[in-house]
């Protein structure tokens, strides 16, 4: 039996960019101020909401060493640690490693892939050569390459290998998945809109990016769940369950950023290829929030 990471909410924090292009690290600290004012259980740095392929390697390093300084152990800091590259994966997780980052979340390879025999090499690799625990991350929808059970199941084995973020929107995987390994490997969900079904199965909370917004609510849904108030978390699952589908109306983190602007928060601009989210969605979601305020006033 592992222990998770973080049991309840992680929140998959955006990258606030200047309309220079340069990093906006002082919206950055009142972001993470505001998650942790919340209560947030875990704060998820240089993820896919965070841009993290448009960052470059340095950018990248400081940001991890920002974000773990500033929350200086006021909650659990992970750090997007993957890449194409087994090589630079490495060098990545080292520096969060060094950096005081609680765990690493590792991202399947992208572009050339690889098989689910190069899956177990690349992330024993990785788990050999680090004291940190691994988070494994299944996004198929980014990468063209999702986990199998089975794989799951032979990287669970290893001592260092703590969960996976599973955002491959495949429930069966996942109860075939916990299934097959049990204990052995943690279950976070990777996206909102699946977050009960999830939990019901067994996983331990969620890395979340509506959160990003509403982090309070998001965290009371989880922990609903975990006390065993199913019915409360059912409840803010379907309350919620329009805005989780407005801010995966376009690429993500598109929509969370257009949505945090209109809520008067530090969201800053997109790197290109991003670009502002589409005036008709951008419309919708506007009007959604504002029913959501109400909802949320009463």
């Amino acid at each position: 039996m592992k222990s998770p990471v973080f049991t309840g909410t992680c929140t998959a924090l955006i990258t606030p960019f200047r309309e220079s292009g340069s990093i906006d690290y002082q919206a950055f600290a009142r972001q993470m101020d505001r998650q942790l004012e919340a209560g947030i259980d875990a704060l998820c740095v240089c993820g896919t909401t965070g841009e993290s392929a448009a960052l470059t390697a340095q950018e990248h390093i400081h940001l991890v060493d920002f974000c773990v300084s500033h929350v200086a152990g006021r909650c659990k800091v992970i750090a997007g640690s993957g890449s194409n590259d087994t090589a630079s994966a490495l060098t990545l997780c080292l520096h969060a490693q060094e950096s005081g980052a609680d765990a690493l979340l590792v991202v399947t390879p992208y572009y050339n892939k690889t098989t689910q025999s190069g899956l177990v090499k690349h992330y024993e690799h990785l788990a050999d050569r680090v004291e940190k625990p691994l988070i494994l991350y299944n996004v198929p929808s980014r990468t063209g390459l999702s986990f199998t059970p089975e794989t799951y199941h032979i990287l669970s084995q290893h001592a260092n290998i703590n969960g996976v973020k599973e955002a491959s929107g495949d429930v069966s995987l996942i109860a075939r998945t916990l299934s097959l390994c049990g204990e052995d490997l943690n279950i976070w969900s990777g996206n909102d809109d699946q977050t009960v079904p999830i939990l019901a199965l067994g996983a331990k909370g969620l890395i979340s990016v509506t959160s990003n917004l509403i982090p309070a609510a998001i965290t009371e849904l989880t922990h609903s769940w975990l006390r065993g108030d199913i019915e409360r978390a059912r409840q803010l699952q379907l309350l919620h369950t329009p805005l989780f589908q407005a801010l995966f109306s376009q690429v993500n983190p598109i929509p969370i950023k257009a949505a945090m602007k209109e809520a008067g928060l530090d969201s800053g601009t997109l790197r290109l290829p991003l670009v502002p989210m589409d005036s008709l969605p951008c419309r919708a979601l506007r009007e959604l929030l504002a029913d959501l305020d109400e909802l949320h006033e009463s």
